[in-house]
């Protein structure tokens, strides 16, 4: 209502930052350039969120002002909750903070010219690092005229859904692309019918534009299973059986609605309306909506962007922060006798139980009492790090069908089922189960486990895997993310770790079908754990499960391995090339220091005042008072295992020419940490709030408990850090900082272009080593 402005100058220097990262995010840049033919006349075409760099080169505080007056009011505002309240003492509460709130009488809502129709197709192209890509759209209707707009997102779901849609079966299951994803946006006054394509290795981007309009003129003409409306529907349905698990999410669909501009009437009834929806009525959708020759094809490749002018921010001193000041309104607020909402921890011996489902097979029960979803996973302690054939493995078996089965019948039933197989595989383990509709999920069970057992092998399917394989790999060395995760992980594990955990190229291509299944089908010769949550008591659970999952009568143990981070003795810094006027940077510390969960509550507070969050030290300090990153965090954890080592770990995400300028105050924060009483009383009680607020529910208590048992810990680690929080003072963290922060060595490493930066602060850090992406990424 009274809102305040301030370190506006430091802010804009972070938005320079920001908008400067964003002129080299390939997939910004083309999404700007779709949005810019659709919609030349509207907004989500006329500007972006960040603006032009020339709005940045002068911003008006006074036109910010306006824009607030005019919009932020009480007749242009809704307020939406959901969770354990009273409504009228919550009405009250409203009424007493926000009844004074001024309308506007005379809001300026947007106007707009109607935009006219594309009848002749738009080809845009943009350049940048990352992957070649297709991004096509149409223009479709908006969310305010929900009765066209929601028939869109039925379109959208039989083109595309992730299991059996259009484009997933003739297009990524027949390995025509090497990606794609689609769907119907929508925003209030217009949507855009979205199409994004990925090519394999030799095809060229106009070949992925053609197998994409084959999709959409399968919908044109009416060419699909009638049935795939109705499996639709009861994705759907099961879709919000899990929104309405998730207060949050609930909420959420409050203010999308208000958004719209929608009576939520018409929302609570809108399944109603899509079960009435036909086929001719999709067909004749497609066809007024999605022409032959009304879209727009933007082309991604690889190359300079000419088109890019970094702009220099302008020159600014550090501000004072104000953290131990306080307004009148913040005393009153603070001075505000409030009931407090008592924190719910998990009580493993209540909330869930354990038994047996065969000899070496525990079973993790709960029940659930909020709707007829069933989830159901089995746990092996064999991942990635153990096996690296295993992630390409439960790629490879997508692909497969059996005997009895093609793969994309294994894919329509279970979509008409409405349940959703998982076969995944992370660093320590492997996860088979199905999820969806409980009187479902023992058939789609069986199509799980027949496929694991009796897929036929295919060597040309695996020969067109590998070399998607091949191409993705290529594609990751593109991508900044991708390229800063793998020096990350290389920094902290370390090189062998790398060879261990990931197989060559030449390794891939040497892989056989037979021992790809192999693979899977041996974790069901092992001891594991199955999780059941979902309506049926104990006992029916564990004659479903004795049902439809195959167990070994004597299944063998696991021993569960977790990665081994380096130690760091002395300094050294890594350079990772990539091409970019932006740079990574972490700095990474391990001291051999062991996790002990006595220390939780130190950890927690330490990491809440100083790198977590928009009130923290890190971010204070980096971002409002000096402009120096746009993206910077800090933090002390662990591994995530009993006998594992606590690591720091701190990133900064700038521009090049800070970089000497943002190292140094960030390691002048760390080791000299800026004292507030007034921020650690906010860290404080925003820390011990979450907890208070948080709840752990329906199948996140099963996996917490597992997350325990890595521990070797038996409860709720929450607990004690609430109890001990309380009593804990700014002195305490600064004693904390002394003695596990200060002083620490470091190996940092930065991503970036080595012309850019300064390379004899760099080396002032300590020994240098260059690395290629070959290393990091260990391919």
């Amino acid at each position: 209502m009274h809102p305040v402005i301030r370190g506006f100058h430091t802010e804009l220097e972070a938005v320079y930052e920001e908008k400067n990262m964003s002129l080299t995010e390939d997939n910004s840049k083309a999404m700007e350039a779709l949005d810019s033919v659709l919609f030349p006349h509207h907004p989500y075409g006329l500007q972006t969120t960040l603006g032009t760099q020339e709005h940045l080169k002068n911003p008006s505080i006074v036109n910010i002002e306006n824009y607030r007056a005019n919009f932020y009011v009480p007749n242009n505002v809704a307020i939406c909750v959901s969770g354990d309240f009273d409504p009228d003492t919550f009405v009250a509460t409203i009424e007493k903070y926000f009844g004074e709130w001024k309308p506007n009488p005379d809001i300026k809502f947007l106007e707009y010219e109607p935009e006219q129709a594309i009848t002749t197709p738009v080809q845009k192209t943009v350049y940048g690092l990352d992957a070649e890509f297709v991004m096509m759209g149409w223009r479709v209707p908006g969310a305010n005229d929900y009765l066209r707009s929601e028939v869109g997102d039925i379109v959208g779901d039989i083109l595309y859904n992730g299991q059996a849609g259009l484009a997933d079966l003739n297009l990524i299951q027949a390995q025509k692309l090497n990606g794609f994803y689609g769907f119907n946006y929508t925003r209030p006054d217009y949507g855009e019918f979205m199409l994004v394509g990925y090519p394999r290795e030799g095809q060229t981007l106009d070949e992925v534009r053609d197998l994409m309009l084959e999709q959409v003129a399968k919908l044109r003409s009416g060419d699909f299973d009638e049935s795939l409306i109705q499996s639709t529907l009861n994705n759907y349905k099961l879709s919000n059986m899990r929104q309405l698990e998730d207060n949050g999410r609930r909420a959420m669909n409050f203010v999308q609605s208000f958004i719209n501009g929608h009576d939520w009437k018409d929302d609570a009834l809108q399944m109603q309306r899509l079960e009435k929806v036909t086929k001719q009525q999709i067909v004749d959708w497609a066809n007024e909506h999605l022409g032959a020759n009304s879209y727009v094809a933007v082309y991604k490749r690889i190359g300079e962007d000419k088109n890019i002018e970094k702009f220099a921010a302008p020159a600014i001193t550090p501000i004072e922060t104000n953290r131990d000041k306080q307004s009148e309104f913040l005393t009153e607020i603070q001075n505000t006798e409030v009931a407090p909402i008592e924190p719910v921890f998990v009580d493993f011996s209540k909330d869930m139980s354990k038994g047996s489902v065969a000899e070496g097979i525990e079973l993790l029960y709960k029940k659930n009492e909020t709707n007829d979803i069933t989830t159901l996973t089995n746990v092996f302690d064999r991942g990635n790090q153990d096996d690296p054939r295993l992630g390409l493995a439960f790629d490879y078996l997508s692909y497969l069908g059996t005997p009895t089965r093609s793969a994309e019948q294994i894919k329509k039933e279970l979509y008409e089922l409405a349940c959703f197989q998982r076969l995944s595989c992370g660093t320590t383990q492997s996860y088979i189960g199905v999820s969806g509709l409980d009187e479902n999920v023992g058939k789609a069970m069986d199509i799980v486990e027949d496929l694991i057992f009796n897929a036929q092998a295919d060597t040309v399917i695996l020969a067109e895997l590998k070399s998607d394989i091949f191409k993705t790999r290529s594609d990751n060395k593109l991508n900044q993310g991708a390229c800063f995760g793998a020096l990350r992980r290389y920094i902290f594990y370390g090189p062998d770790y790398i060879k261990k955990a990931t197989l060559t190229n030449e390794q891939v291509a040497a892989l056989t079908s037979e021992e790809l299944l192999q693979a899977i089908r041996d974790l069901y010769g092992k001891k594991h754990d199955v999780l059941y949550y979902g309506p049926s008591d104990e006992a029916a659970a564990k004659k479903m499960i004795a049902e439809h999952h195959k167990i070994s009568e004597k299944p063998e143990s696991l021993v569960r391995s977790y990665p081994q981070a380096r130690q760091v003795a002395s300094s050294e810094v890594f350079i990772a090339p990539y091409d970019a006027n932006q740079f990574y940077y972490l700095q990474y510390s391990d001291r051999g220091d062991k996790f002990n969960a006595a220390n939780d509550p130190s950890v927690r507070m330490y990491n809440s005042y100083f790198g977590s969050g928009m009130g923290a030290i890190v971010f204070q300090e980096m971002r409002e008072a000096r402009g120096l990153a746009y993206s910077a965090s800090a933090f002390l954890t662990d591994l995530g295992y009993k006998d594992c080592d606590y690591l720091f770990y701190a990133f900064i995400a700038s521009q090049n020419d800070n970089a000497k300028d943002a190292v140094e105050a960030f390691d002048n924060i760390i080791n000299e940490m800026p004292e507030s009483e007034k921020a650690f009383e906010v860290a404080k009680t925003s820390l011990l709030t979450g907890i208070r607020t948080s709840r752990t529910t329906g199948i996140d208590v099963l996996y917490k408990y597992l997350d325990l048992q890595d521990y070797g810990l038996t409860e709720d680690r929450e607990k004690a850090v609430f109890e001990n929080v309380q009593n804990m003072t700014l002195a305490d963290v600064k004693a904390f900082q002394e003695k596990w922060i200060k002083g620490r060595k470091y190996v940092y490493g930065f991503l970036g272009k080595k012309e850019g930066l300064n390379m004899d602060f760099v080396g002032s850090l300590g020994p240098v080593t260059e690395l290629t992406l070959e290393e990091i990424f260990g391919y």
